[in-house]
């Protein structure tokens, strides 16, 4: 049957509205903005343990679902929200490692358009199995649930003494007992390290008059720590590298182990079955959670937000990189090396020192 010119018509514009129709629909939810063709590029400063996370293919996949791709480049926590000579670059996005660093970006002078913690990890000591076993026997470590617990409190006390590590219960290791982080005015873990040290020495969340009492004891912990790192993936990567001897103790993320474990499952059966020295982390009681703010400057971003929190990249956080959702909690099943190896809850929290407390520490620190 031969089709009229009316009903053609009437079927291309059925057509049209129908796309129409499609397009204002996927406009509409931002998972599908992909969909479009277009594609937003955003650049901004990560924390350098979330690098991984957003070279991750899956992640890299879904972020373009949302219709953006991400130029991230690494920088210390601390610089990212008070160099000028990262902040003159005009980012749009900054993304650190502690949700006191949105205060401060404030402070800095940073025009914030919104914030949100996407992701949590607390922030844990890694060492090996030799000191694990002499720090219990010292008890200083206990085991709770198959999961190692440090009182924090104590090793500082005894590294301020300057106690050897053979008196400790160590006696794989010669000389003092110490413990390294990263440099608190450039990298997040040593920064949440030394807001974590000044409260254990003051017994509660420290105030300024807690900082004036106890300060300079946090500044004598960060001095026998030699050379600090500016990284956190840097130090995580010498700790690996230096083994039991070159680096017995360092300050650390949760996810980092987790994420390292999961990238070669054959690598991490190998050290576990192994005649070596096996890396294990220590949980602080109390710890520090670190959370990580997106902190949007530009307005592009903040379909970043949306992408972040949305429940694919949720669970990729998790079960690939060992991230914790935004409050703590884990987000699907852990699978591979280390399933059931990681408390589903961190029990023991302490919140970091407010804003001013923190900067007239890193001062005292940087003297």
């Amino acid at each position: 049957m031969a089709l009229s010119r009316r009903a053609f018509g009437v079927g291309l514009l059925a057509t049209g509205i129908a796309g129409t129709g499609g397009y204002f629909a996927v406009r509409d939810r931002p998972e599908l903005q992909g969909l479009l063709g277009t594609r937003t590029k955003l650049f901004g400063f990560i924390g350098g343990e979330k690098e991984a996370f957003l070279a991750d293919p899956d992640v890299v996949d879904a972020i373009k679902g949302y219709g953006l791709s991400i130029d991230s480049r690494v920088a210390g926590s601390v610089e990212m929200v008070r160099e000028r000579a990262l902040l003159s670059q005009n980012p749009q996005f900054l993304w650190p490692s502690s949700s006191i660093m949105v205060d401060i970006a404030r402070q800095s002078g940073v025009k914030i358009r919104d914030d949100r913690v996407m992701l949590n990890t607390p922030v844990v000591v890694y060492t090996w199995q030799p000191v694990v076993d002499g720090l219990i026997k010292s008890g200083l470590v206990t085991v709770i649930n198959g999961h190692h617990q440090l009182d924090l409190k104590a090793l500082l006390d005894a590294i301020l003494a300057g106690t050897d590590w053979s008196k400790l219960g160590v006696n794989a290791l010669y000389g003092r007992a110490r413990i390294v982080s990263t440099d608190p005015n450039r990298s997040n873990s040593g920064f949440m390290f030394s807001g974590l040290a000044l409260s254990l020495f003051s017994g509660n969340v420290a105030t300024s008059d807690d900082l004036a009492q106890y300060g300079g004891k946090v500044q004598s912990i960060f001095r026998s720590m030699g050379f600090k790192s500016p990284s956190s993936g840097k130090l995580f990567d010498q700790y690996l590298a230096g083994g039991l001897g070159g680096e017995p103790m360092i300050v650390g993320y949760e996810n980092q182990l987790v994420e390292w474990a999961l990238a070669d499952a054959d690598r991490w059966s190998r050290i576990q079955s192994g005649p070596g020295a096996k890396p294990v982390v220590l949980y602080p009681r109390p710890t520090v959670y670190s959370a990580h703010p997106l902190i949007v400057v530009d307005e592009t971003a903040e379909r970043l937000i949306e992408a972040l929190t949305s429940a694919r990249l949720q669970e990729l956080a998790w079960t690939k990189h060992g991230f914790r959702g935004p409050l703590g909690t884990a987000t699907g099943d852990t699978k591979g090396p280390i399933a059931g190896q990681l408390p589903a809850e961190i029990d023991a929290v302490l919140p970091i020192p407010d804003a001013g407390v923190m900067l007239s520490l890193l001062n005292m620190l940087a003297s």
